[in-house]
C-alpha cells in the first residue's frame, strides 16, 4: 500500500471527487459488510499510527481510496502476509479469502456506499503481524532430509528478496507429500515472521523436505510435550 501515498494530493482530491458520483448499483455497503472486512484484515496496519502510510477504519478516510484498495487486494499486496492461501494452515491468516475479494471488487464497482452508520461493528483493538522470533531452527535450503521425526510447529523464510517465490514441501517416507509453505510475489515491507500453523504437523524420520528458492528455510519445532 506504500505505493499509495506517493500519489499526488490533487490526483487524491480529483478521484475522491469523481469517486463521490459514482452511481450506486450494488446493495454491499461499508457498514455492514466492507468494515468488517477492514477490521479483520487490515486493522492492525491501517489505523492511526499505524506502520501503513493512511487509516482505512472509517468510511471518510477509506472512501477516497476504494479503486486503488480493489486493485491491491485483486494484486494480493494487500493484506502484506505472503502465503498463498490454502497452501499450509496457518493461525491469523491475513490473506483474503476469495469471498471477501470479491465483496470488496463488488463493493467498489457498485459505487462503494456507506450504509446506515448503526451497522458499523466494534471498532477493531490494535494488533499487528506476527513477529519472527530468535528461536533456533531446522535450516533447509534447497532440500534436507529429517533424520529424526519432528512436531513442526511453524516455518520462517530468510534471505527472500522483493518480488521473491518460495514453495516448500514436506515429502513423508510413505509418499504422502504435505505442502509447507508457497510464497508468491514476498513484499519485503512485511519484514521477517513466523508462519504458524494451526496444528503441529508431524514430519516422521525420512521425511525430505524441499525448498525452491533460493532463500533458506527454518523449520521451528513444537515445544515438547510435559508428560
Amino acid at each position: 500500500m506504500r505505493r499509495l501515498a506517493n500519489r499526488a494530493a490533487a490526483g487524491l482530491l480529483a478521484a475522491a471527487g469523481l469517486l463521490a458520483h459514482d452511481p450506486v448499483t450494488t446493495k454491499l455497503t461499508w457498514s455492514l459488510e466492507i468494515s468488517r472486512i477492514v477490521y479483520r484484515r487490515c486493522a492492525g496496519c491501517h489505523r492511526e499510527g499505524g506502520a501503513a502510510p493512511m487509516p482505512l477504519l472509517t468510511y471518510e478516510t477509506a472512501r477516497p481510496w476504494a479503486k486503488a484498495i480493489k486493485e491491491e487486494v485483486l494484486e494480493r499486496r494487500m493484506p502484506p502476509w505472503g502465503a498463498v492461501k490454502g497452501f499450509g494452515e496457518f493461525r491469523d491468516g491475513a490473506a483474503l479469502t476469495q469471498e471477501e475479494l470479491h465483496t470488496i471488487a463488488d463493493w467498489v464497482e457498485g459505487g462503494a456506499p456507506e450504509g446506515d452508520p448503526a451497522l458499523l461493528p466494534m471498532a477493531p483493538r490494535p494488533t499487528g503481524p506476527v513477529k519472527a522470533k530468535p528461536s533456533a531452527g531446522t535450516v533447509v535450503q534447497g532440500q534436507r532430509t529429517l533424520s529424526k521425526p519432528m512436531r513442526l510447529h511453524a516455518v520462517r523464510p530468510e534471505g527472500l528478496a522483493q518480488g521473491g517465490t518460495l514453495t516448500a514441501t514436506a515429502k513423508l517416507p510413505g509418499g504422502r507429500v504435505e505442502p509447507l509453505l508457497w510464497i508468491d510475489n514476498w513484499q519485503a515491507k512485511s519484514g521477517a515472521r513466523d508462519f504458524v500453523y494451526r496444528e503441529p504437523l508431524l514430519l516422521p524420520a525420512g521425511t525430505v523436505v524441499r525448498a525452491a528458492s533460493e532463500a533458506r528455510l527454518i523449520l521451528i519445532e513444537a515445544p515438547s510435550r510435559v508428560r
